[in-house]
């Protein structure tokens, strides 16, 4: 692949993750999983390198923009869902210059610490993975159990959590054995439960920005630094765990950086590593495809079925183009950021939110009937995400739980793979 391409590929990647990034509700899987689906015609024009570049790029920018609207509208996606409530409370004191400039430090510097721990992960996690792949469904549900205790206040919360996990895995296991399109089956899955659903409900809530303070400041010393390594070190266990979302990964990501969200210092930590732990973990969910063969996420799916034997180039290649995708990201971050929290007082929020609901229905409708999927089924199946989507911001529990639809089918798989 030339170097030129690679770059254009970087590029086209960077502006596509750029734009579903900052449209609040848009999941990068929906923009893979569209990319996926015209591969037969795209692939005609470009190499399957060259989708991969695009793909891996995509992904980084997503998962560094999505901070953007996901801080100054409140409406988190599956990647910020559990930095919003600091992250909105600094912007409500019209600290939103502050914010951005954090996340977007912490997910370049995570990013880095992952590529530089490349090595020490390359030995050591396929040794842990053979070790582990036959406890890997009771590693799961352990987990998840550990971390839906932590992540709830009280014993009510904690049983809605668990039924909620329950509920979402055992529709993910019901879509997921269908014969439809998987790229179909997960955009229809994760626009209902994260996107749509979040954004029906933000409609009730009316969003208003306050002034913000267009003075800032942001020194990184000793504990910002040991957050950034929490949220590198996180992202790379999470990527190696299938199934488990940032929101998980934030609760281990305290525990090693020491941190909560409950004083100003901590939750600027807090950020850091959360915003840390979002892009590492998509950058070592690819990764994980080279050293355990097993891919961790959509977009790593997706990359595997057009590269079939992922060697040391491919490995060279998406680690130099994730940090191209990461260093633009950064600088469009900032200035996006900064540009958005200026022209929030004049955007008409309900509006947006709207047509962004009725951009992610067609999109998705045009795939069902592009694919043939039958569309009762589909509609029905949509219908029921949105509806279990919205059910935790009604109940005050995090939508995390809702990752069930990925880890309970994972979990049966690996029962009946080694039990």
């Amino acid at each position: 692949m030339a170097m030129i391409e690679l770059v254009i590929a970087c590029f086209i990647g960077i502006a596509i993750g750029t734009t579903t990034g900052m449209i609040p509700g848009i999941h990068v899987n929906t923009a893979g999983a569209i990319l996926f689906a015209s591969s037969s015609v795209l692939l005609t024009a470009v190499s399957p390198e060259f989708l991969c570049v695009l793909m891996v790029s995509m992904s980084i920018a997503h998962a560094l923009i999505e901070f953007v609207p996901s801080m100054l509208l409140g409406v988190p996606q599956e990647g910020t869902a559990t930095s919003i409530l600091p992250g909105h409370r600094m912007v409500l004191q019209g600290r939103s210059k502050e914010v951005i400039r954090i996340v977007s430090v912490g997910g370049f510097g995570a990013i880095m610490v992952t590529i530089l721990m490349l090595p020490l992960f390359a030995i050591a996690l396929p040794i842990l993975h053979d070790i582990s792949k036959p406890f890997t469904w009771a590693i799961l549900l352990v987990a998840s159990i550990y971390l839906t205790h932590s992540l709830t206040a009280n014993s009510r919360d904690f049983l809605w959590a668990i039924l909620l996990f329950v509920l979402s895995g055992i529709l993910g296991w019901v879509i997921f054995q269908t014969p439809i399109s998987s790229g179909t089956t997960m955009m229809c899955t994760f626009s209902g439960l994260f996107g749509i659903s979040t954004i029906l409900y933000s409609l009730n809530e009316s969003s208003i920005l306050p002034h913000q303070n267009p003075f800032y400041e942001l020194d990184i010393d000793y504990n910002k630094f040991k957050s950034i390594f929490a949220g590198g070190i996180t992202g790379a266990i999470l990527g190696f765990l299938p199934g488990f979302g940032p929101a998980q990964g934030t609760v281990i990501a305290q525990a090693v950086s020491g941190t909560n969200d409950n004083d100003d210092d901590d939750t600027v930590n807090f950020l850091l590593a959360t915003s840390g732990l979002n892009i590492s973990d998509c950058l070592f969910s690819l990764i994980a495809i080279y050293i355990i063969g097993n891919p961790r996420s959509g977009i790593a799916v997706y990359m595997s079925y057009l590269v079939f034997e992922m060697g040391l180039n491919h490995l060279a290649i998406f680690i130099f183009a994730s940090m191209i995708a990461v260093s633009v990201s950064m600088v469009l971050s900032l200035k996006l950021g900064d540009s958005f929290s200026r022209l929030m007082s004049h955007v008409n929020y309900r509006k947006l939110s709207i047509g962004v609901i009725l951009l992610q229905i067609a999109i998705l409708y045009i795939f069902i009937f592009y694919y043939k999927a039958p569309v009762l089924y589909m509609t029905l199946a949509l219908i029921t995400s949105t509806a279990m989507g919205m059910l935790p911001h009604y109940i005050g529990i995090g939508k995390s739980h809702l990752m069930g639809v990925l880890i309970i089918p994972a979990i049966v798989i690996y029962f009946q793979m080694f039990v």
